[in-house]
């Protein structure tokens, strides 16, 4: 049985707490007795003590970086249904690798609800914060009224400038809810701001040539579209919604009545280069 380690002297940890190093204190006294009973070098001691606090650190940053994101639940890449995705392993390999992040492109995900959109936006972001990236996750209405209430109180710019202080701005549901010309405009202006400078993405049921449904003003959202989809990555979900076939599961195979609205999708027209070694890079014209 090992014997309980000594308690450091108060003056010890009064020096360790001045010097904020919480993970090093917590273990102090049982290293050093272990130290003391193995015959550590001092250079052995001070390594693992050092080892702690930086382990304990970063551990704690990591923490502390992911509830800053905002996401809303915990997702990965590892339990994203790939065999049951209409999304080529390829492409979710290229959106893992982070490459479009670090190029400073945008990742804009396509398609219906339910089609693992924002399981592969949220997998994205988190495996961001996991490589060091600062990333901040909110869906667009939240975005909008945030927007919103920096042009009440003459902030809109600063508000916008703590956004582009992240790596990586996800923005989900986006036209889930039609906005009016003011909220475009804002929405416009927080595009053209992070335009080359950082990487946005964007989770959204409706195609491309279909945004006008939420975004009135035709010409802003050409504008939006231009400098979103000038360097981009695009994804496209397509089937049955995922959610859909784990609710028939649980009900034995029997029809599950839902209410939907009905959206009418348009074919796209597009032109697709394939990156040697990579997936396909599509525009949209």
């Amino acid at each position: 049985m090992t014997a309980t380690a000594p308690p450091l002297e108060a003056d010890l940890v009064a020096g360790l707490k001045r010097l904020q190093l919480a993970h090093f204190r917590a273990v102090a006294a049982e290293t050093l007795q272990t130290a003391m009973t193995q015959r550590w070098t001092p250079e052995a001691l001070l390594r693992a003590l050092i080892t702690t606090e930086v382990t304990g650190r970063n551990a704690a940053n990591l923490a502390a970086r992911l509830k800053a994101a905002g996401f809303p639940v915990a997702k990965s890449f590892d339990d994203f249904q790939v065999a049951a995705s209409s999304v080529p392993p390829a492409t979710v390999d290229y959106v893992a690798s982070l490459e479009w992040l670090r190029a400073r492109e945008n990742l804009c995900l396509i398609g219906p609800a339910g089609t693992g959109k924002s399981h592969l936006l949220v997998a994205a972001g988190q495996a961001a914060v996991l490589a060091g990236f600062k990333v901040k996750y909110t869906i667009a209405a939240d975005l909008v009224e945030t927007l919103y209430r920096g042009l009440a109180d003459n902030t809109v710019g600063r508000v916008i400038d703590g956004l582009l202080r992240h790596d990586a701005i996800l923005v989900d549901e986006l036209g889930f809810a039609p906005l009016d010309d003011i909220g475009t405009q804002l929405l416009f202006r927080f595009v053209a701001a992070a335009y080359e400078r950082r990487s946005l993405g964007v989770a959204s049921h409706w195609p491309f040539d279909q945004w006008g449904r939420f975004l009135p003003q035709q010409s802003t959202a050409a504008s939006l579209l231009d400098r979103l989809l000038h360097h981009a990555v695009i994804v496209v979900t397509e089937g049955e919604s995922f959610r859909m076939k784990e609710a028939r599961s649980r009900a034995g195979g029997h029809a599950v009545r839902t209410t939907s609205p009905t959206t009418t999708t348009t074919t796209t027209t597009t032109t697709t280069r394939r990156a040697p070694g990579g997936p396909a890079t599509t525009s949209v014209s």
